[in-house]
C-alpha cells in the first residue's frame, strides 16, 4: 500500500474515532484500538493499558453529567517502510458541554495495519492549556 493511500486510511479510522467520541459511542471506540493498546493522558500521565479498559474510561466519560468532548486533529504522518506501522501527529482539545475549550495540547498515536484495519497500538497525550 502506497503511503498516500495508508495515510487517508488512518484519517478515515481517526475519523470515525472523533466521530464516536461525539456521540458518546463507546463501542464504536473499541474496534479502532488494538487489544492491547495503551493511553498516556495529557494531564496526570494516567496509563489505560489495553482495549476493554479504555472503553471502559470511555463509558464513564460519556456518562458524566458535565461531559467533555475531545477532539484529535491529525497535521502529520510517519509511515513505515519495513512494517505495517505508522505514527499520527496531532492537536487535541477537550470541549465542555457549552462549547468552551477546556483543555488542548499535542498528541502522537502509533497505528499498526491488523486483519485489515488499521488500529492504535499506543496514544501519548501532552496538555498545554
Amino acid at each position: 500500500m502506497e503511503p498516500a493511500a495508508i495515510e487517508l486510511a488512518i484519517r478515515a479510522r481517526r475519523a470515525l474515532f472523533n466521530r464516536a467520541i461525539a456521540r458518546g459511542d463507546a463501542a464504536a471506540i473499541g474496534p479502532i484500538l488494538a487489544r492491547d493498546c495503551v493511553m498516556l493522558t495529557g494531564t496526570d500521565s494516567a496509563v489505560i493499558a489495553g482495549r476493554m479498559a479504555q472503553v471502559k474510561v470511555w463509558k464513564r466519560q460519556f456518562a458524566a453529567p458535565s461531559r467533555e468532548t475531545y477532539l484529535r486533529t491529525p497535521a502529520t504522518f510517519a509511515i513505515s517502510t519495513v512494517e505495517p506501522i505508522a505514527m499520527e501527529h496531532g492537536d487535541w482539545t477537550a470541549t465542555s458541554a457549552s462549547g468552551v475549550c477546556t483543555a488542548s495540547g499535542t498528541y502522537a498515536a502509533k497505528w499498526r495495519f491488523v486483519a485489515g484495519e488499521w488500529v492504535i497500538e499506543a496514544e501519548i497525550f501532552v496538555t498545554l492549556v
